[in-house]
């Protein structure tokens, strides 16, 4: 149960004053929220930004586009014409040195006429700029009497917005919310909250929200480090509950004889990378002792993680036990199943499919042979863990895309098992500070090679100025009987923007190319998406219109270009992944990332970065630098759970020692029982990791 002094930071936004089921819908929007948004969302959104109305100047000495407050003397209206409603109104206002037009659109005279009395001094405040050598004021964000100007906030957050939801109502709601916030217990360790200068938590949110000076939003300000501090001891503990959960009851050994991991290796067309070799050593190591394994699989596009994932499960299934890999996606699971069949099959291991497509006694027939131990590795997506999905013996259980689960569906897959191993895999490289704030201390096999008979993909870019030249160059790739992908970044155009979008680049090329053209989108169903990729792949289609729904998993060995419309729209981390859908054979390959100029300083950056290199650790190194965690794992596009208030950026030297101290509150406290653990439990409910509450009472 959440502590019931964390209530009312849990109630719906419409219990705020001044918030109706309308605004509630724009609330959700903007905080990313299928359901209800909360008083807890609104205080976990911080302002981006602050105005600084503390400068007041005379007019004469104002610097034009400039935020100021000015004190000035209404001289005279001047409304529209009576024949043009939609000119403006114009207030003319003056002082000692010089004059100011307040200028407004679509105004009530009566409302003006009030708000701005002639002969009488207002205080103003906006932005002025010059028109025609003439200093104007469009609609100022405040006008206030002499007997107001104290009221009148010097400093005042700005934040990310969305269509319909304006600032002052997003101000008013905050400010409301702030109210609601109780005294909360310090589950801060005293001695470091003193060694930091931190304000308690309440003290710290009302410092952002209600700024006193600019400074008091610089994310590496005392406020913002204390809630990102916070966040990620939340995240620390989870998960050092959620190993230690995992860990506790005692592992099985599994031995393998390794008999059918020869067979695997023999039947391979290629030989192990070092890195593989390595990897599945350390895999079949910690399957043989008593401790449960949980070991991260890091490797790049294509080195090879699907084969190093047999490998393991043929170690298992050499002791007579099953394997089941998860994948997050239909498209990503039938992925694995067509890699791992053919091999499988070689080595005389059973492999089955479940997916939400197969229905009726197809699903019959997979769980029957499942229970008996017929079926030795079960490949799928989350519908794995549906309860009348019975294993005769789950050893080892294999999460790609790991990042796309929760912790509590990890456990599902665990606990279909006595003791299951648990082994993660990830293509997106993870820089070692974000392995240890997303996965705790994991063990970790990276895989550094690409197999044998890769070629480098050249990488170029250029300006969608050259866009008919591309489509002239696919052309003449599409003759020589290569296979294209051509990525958009939306799937349709809309009114109010001149992104790329899938459908639309489709019809062109369909018109130009005819049959050889077919599309891939997100809002497809599953089985057209699968038949859409089964086309291209058997070489029905050729040129592949899609959008980032190809980013993971899709392996055409024939597909040797890769065209990407907007590239200064995606992360580092999705172009690299992207690029990695090509290069996977042994023909040479090329990669054409098609900008908008001009460019700004980050995207220029990532562009070049994709010019100089492939090795995808890097990639994820530069994009921490250039773009914070968010995107380095594509939290954005997969739903991962990226930070709400921590930057890591600013904040990534606390993780350490939110680390350590998650670890020391574990060894002296593991049911979090004494006065700071139960401080600790409402900071694991406010940051939403009650999942690892809920693994304490199961003990």
């Amino acid at each position: 149960m959440r502590p019931s002094l964390l209530n009312p930071l849990f109630a719906l936004v419409t219990t705020l004053p001044g918030v109706g089921s309308q605004l509630e819908k724009l609330y959700r929007r903007l905080f990313g929220r299928e359901h209800d948004a909360r008083v807890i969302d609104l205080l976990f959104h911080l302002p981006t930004g602050a105005i600084d109305r503390r400068a007041r100047p005379k007019l004469r000495d104002v610097v034009p586009d400039t935020v100021v407050t000015v004190a000035v003397t209404v001289d005279r209206h001047r409304p529209p014409p009576p024949r043009r409603p939609r000119a403006p109104y114009q207030v003319y206002t003056s002082d000692e040195t010089g004059d100011l037009i307040l200028t407004y659109f679509n105004a009530r005279k009566d409302y003006l006429q009030k708000l701005l009395p002639v002969g009488e001094r207002r205080y103003v405040s906006g932005t002025v700029a010059l028109y025609d050598h003439m200093r104007q004021m469009i609609h100022p964000d405040r006008v206030v009497a002499e007997a107001d100007l104290a009221k009148l906030p010097l400093v005042e957050p700005v934040y990310a917005l969305t269509e319909g939801l304006s600032l002052n109502q997003l101000r008013r709601a905050a400010d409301a919310a702030l109210a609601r916030v109780p005294t909360l217990p310090e589950w801060q360790e005293p001695s470091w909250v003193a060694r930091e200068r931190f304000p308690p938590f309440a003290d710290a949110l009302r410092v952002l929200h209600r700024p006193t000076e600019p400074a008091d939003l610089l994310p590496e300000g005392l406020a913002w480090s204390r809630l990102a501090y916070d966040e990620f001891l939340a995240g620390q503990l989870a998960l050092a509950l959620v190993r230690a959960h995992l860990r506790r009851p005692a592992g099985r050994a599994t031995t393998g004889t390794g008999h059918i991991r020869k067979k695997l290796i023999e039947a391979l067309p290629y030989s192990l990378t070092p890195s593989q070799t390595r990897a599945v050593g350390e895999i079949v190591a910690d399957l043989a002792k008593p401790e449960r394994m949980l070991r991260l699989l890091q490797g790049d596009v294509g080195s090879g993680k699907t084969v190093v994932a047999l490998l393991a499960a043929a170690a298992v299934i050499e002791g007579g036990r099953q394997a089941a890999l998860m994948a997050p996606t239909e498209l990503l699971a039938r992925q694995h199943f067509n890699t791992i069949a053919p091999l499988a099959a070689a080595a005389g291991i059973n492999v089955a499919i479940l997916t939400g497509r197969e229905r009726g006694r197809e699903r019959k027939d997979i769980l029957e042979k499942l229970i008996i131990g017929d079926t030795h590795v079960l490949i799928g997506t989350h519908a794995l863990f549906q309860e009348d999905v019975e294993f005769r013996d789950l050893a080892l259980a294999v999460v790609d895309e790991q990042h796309r689960f929760g912790v509590h569906q990890r456990l599902a897959l665990a606990k279909k098992g006595q003791a299951v191993d648990v082994l993660v895999m990830t293509a997106t490289p993870i820089p070692r500070t974000l392995v240890l704030t997303y996965f705790g201390d994991m063990d970790m096999s990276e895989l550094r090679e690409k197999p044998a008979g890769r070629k480098p993909i050249d990488t170029r870019t250029i300006p969608l100025s050259r866009l008919e030249e591309m489509i002239a160059a696919a052309g003449r790739a599409l003759a020589e009987g290569r296979r294209v992908y051509w990525v958009c970044p939306l799937v349709e155009v809309t009114e109010n923007t001149d992104l790329a979008a899938a459908e639309e680049r489709f019809a062109a090329l369909k018109e130009r190319f005819g049959g050889m053209v077919d599309l891939v989108h997100g809002r497809m169903k599953g089985a057209d998406k699968d038949r859409a990729m089964e086309r291209f792949a058997v070489g029905e289609t050729r040129l592949l219109v899609a959008t980032t729904v190809i980013e993971v998993g899709v392996d055409v060995p024939e597909a040797t270009v890769m065209v990407i419309e907007h590239a200064e729209r995606f992360g580092l981390a999705q172009l690299h992944q992207l690029r990695g859908r090509i290069g996977r054979g042994t023909e040479r390959s090329t990669c054409l990332l098609l900008y908008k100029g001009p460019l700004g300083e980050t995207a220029k950056a990532r562009l070049n970065i994709m010019r100089e290199t492939e090795d995808g650790f890097r990639i994820a190194e530069e994009d921490l630098k250039l773009r914070g965690e968010g995107d380095v794992l594509g939290t954005r596009q997969s739903g991962m759970p990226g930070f709400r208030l921590a930057r890591i950026e600013a904040h990534g030297k606390l993780i350490g020692a939110a680390r350590d101290d998650a670890a020391l509150v574990l060894a002296q406290d593991p049911t979090l029982a004494s006065p700071r653990g139960q401080a600790l439990r409402h900071l694991l409910y406010l940051f939403e990791r009650d999942e690892a509450i809920r693994l304490i009472r199961a003990g």
